[in-house]
């Protein structure tokens, strides 16, 4: 898998069906963001932006800010791992 950067997750986000006011957390945008660029592909995503912007461009604008605010949140840092299950044991000196 390679990695997309700021501007195409942020396209596939504003491509995605969430919305909003589903108040996403972090895993539910890159959830979106994975599931749209496998759906569409990164030209879809974009073409679909560019349409909206050129059908309702106040909406498209707002919904834009939105999106790379989430994924602005939602990319920042390592991903999260879950911790192993099971007892930890010390090692042995």
């Amino acid at each position: 898998m390679y990695q997309l950067d700021l501007a195409c997750r942020c396209e596939a986000l504003f491509a995605s069906d969430l919305q909003h006011s589903q108040h996403p957390d972090p895993t539910d945008v890159r959830a979106a963001v994975a599931r749209t660029i496998s759906r569409l592909g990164q030209t879809a995503c974009v073409a679909r932006m560019a349409q909206e912007f050129g059908d309702h461009p106040e909406a498209a604008a707002a919904r834009m800010r939105w999106a790379r605010a989430a994924v602005e949140s939602a990319f920042a840092g390592p991903p999260h791992i879950p911790a192993p299950r099971g007892p930890l044991t010390a090692a042995a000196p």
